[in-house]
């Protein structure tokens, strides 16, 4: 059943599109109301338009505050044509219908994010009769339309000349929009409000917690084949997040691809020298540093060519053609770059099925790490700590050489994206053998040195990193017995003094950071 349109009411912030939708309007012989700055855009055009003022017998008042708050406005969207005393008190009251209502709101959001705005200037934005007639046409979507997206004028003008007014349908979907615009809308304010009313003492954690995010993929499956999925992109994505991607070529990103590369991106943009990045479900599997981006990828493949097949690669610089050309020789599912140089598009043009992705640099990153839980939502401040050599505590009599402080930072920097218990081999901006995810910290050493071994890498004079403390001498004494001859971890175990006592009894350096890079 469609619903036929006499009147519309139109009151944008967004002015994109509006003249040609409201000429289409027109052109239908139907009744244009509006306010303010909407209402000159129109007139400019052209059109003819009543102006709300006019329409209700009521001056604005309070610079602007109050203008379409108007009984006359708010009974002529809210009344239910299909009951006879909705429609006689209507009557009554000598009010007209409104079928349409065109609205999208104050620029709250854009106000906070510029950066002269004051705190006045942010409270003026916020829209009181906007969403007031926005929720008045929702709710009475089964026979009212609303439209607070242009993107929605022109297939909905289609659906009115097409079939005289606007379907069930598209109405309905339209309220559940207009009610997510609105939700969004209170939810940037009431967190911009948050924010104020802790000057001194800044609480991060809101009692309420609201997100918006807009889906910008729908997925093949899930993380199985069994499960359906969808990617979506918060509202302001933080710069040098992997939600700015560009992709330049290959298939569509499946739920895994876009997980894993961001654990690859978020890996390789902590470097600043030229880096390589390759991870395999989660976790990365090879790592490397060097003067050109093709050493930094050979580096990084060496760690473990078996596991870098198929996997996720990522560059902290442009990727040029001598790099792609050696990257074309190896499947993998995706590559990811702050730029793709034209001729290393070239290259990895032929390898049509592979996802390759510009990401630009950027710093910051998301206010909130999440984890969903059974019936809950875990949240934490994101794991932003860095160290380096002035944070460093050396608890041995042997002390670290330069060149072994700069591995063991490196190293540092690599566990903080493998999953715990996390234990990772370096020697010269490398990774030689990573050991993630098991149940004790001395199988994930067994693992790394295993992973070396098949790789036909050495330990010997390699550095480790463990993502958290040493319970017992054990663990030390695996990675010791490997090759390696010094060691970065956080400390803090009841049996620190056995551990240090065991790498002074073996002749290695050692150093503390105070805090550890659990990753779950």
């Amino acid at each position: 059943m469609t619903s036929p349109i006499q009147r519309a009411l139109l009151s944008v912030s967004d002015k994109t599109g509006l003249v040609a939708f409201a000429q289409g309007l027109a052109t239908l012989g139907i009744e244009l109301l509006s306010t303010g700055g909407t209402a000159r855009t129109l007139i400019d055009a052209g059109l003819r338009v009543t102006q709300v003022a006019d329409f209700t017998g009521f001056a604005e008042m309070l610079d602007g505050r109050v203008k379409t708050l108007h009984p006359k406005i708010h009974a002529g969207i809210l009344y239910r044509r299909d009951l006879p005393d909705h429609v006689a008190a209507l009557e009554k009251a000598h009010f007209a219908p409104i079928d349409l209502v065109v609205v999208n709101l104050y620029p709250f959001k854009q106000t906070i994010n510029t950066p002269s705005a004051t705190f006045h200037d942010a409270i003026e934005n916020i829209d009181i009769g906007g969403p007031a007639m926005v929720r008045s046409a929702a709710k009475n979507h089964a026979h009212v339309s609303v439209l607070t997206n242009p993107a929605d004028y022109a297939p909905v003008l289609s659906e009115i000349l097409a079939q005289g007014g606007v379907s069930d349908k598209t109405r309905l979907r339209l309220a559940a929009q207009a009610f997510q615009h609105t939700a969004a809308y209170d939810a940037a304010i009431g967190e911009y409000l948050h924010e104020h009313a802790h000057p001194q003492s800044p609480q991060p954690f809101p009692e309420q917690l609201h997100f918006q995010f807009q889906q910008i993929q729908s997925l093949r499956y899930g993380e199985n084949p069994h499960q359906q999925a969808a990617f979506y992109r918060d509202l302001s994505p933080a710069p040098g997040s992997l939600a700015n991607y560009q992709q330049i070529q290959g298939k569509a990103l499946s739920y895994n691809n876009i997980a894993d590369a961001d654990a690859a991106w978020e890996c390789v943009k902590s470097f600043a020298l030229p880096a390589c990045v390759i991870v395999k479900h989660a976790n990365p599997c090879g790592v490397g540093i060097a003067h050109s981006l093709q050493e930094a990828y050979q580096k990084a493949l060496l760690t473990d060519p078996t596991s870098a097949f198929g996997g996720i690669v990522a560059f902290n610089r442009e990727l040029d053609e001598d790099t792609a050309q050696a990257l074309s020789k190896l499947f993998v599912e995706v590559i990811l770059a702050p730029r793709i140089s034209t001729q290393a598009a070239t290259v990895l043009a032929g390898k049509t099925n592979v996802r390759v992705l510009q990401v630009p640099v950027g710093t910051g990153s998301n206010p909130y790490d999440l984890k969903r839980v059974g019936g809950g939502l875990l949240v934490q401040s994101p794991d932003n700590a860095i160290m380096d050599e002035k944070g460093l505590k050396i608890v041995t009599r042997v002390k670290p050489t330069p060149s072994q402080l700069s591995d063991l930072l490196f190293a540092w920097s690599v566990a903080k994206f493998v999953k715990s218990n996390a234990i990772v081999f370096c020697a010269n901006g490398q990774t030689l053998g990573v050991g993630a995810g098991q149940m004790s910290r001395v199988d994930s050493a067994r693992i790394a040195s295993i992973k070396a071994k098949n790789a036909n890498l050495t330990l010997e004079g390699s550095v480790v990193a463990s993502d958290a403390f040493f319970p017992f001498r054990d663990g030390l004494d695996v990675v010791v017995a490997a090759g390696a001859r010094a060691v970065i971890q956080p400390g803090g175990s009841i049996r620190d003094d056995e551990v240090i006592a065991a790498a002074d009894e073996q002749g290695i350096a050692m150093v503390y950071t105070g805090f550890r890079h659990f990753r779950h």
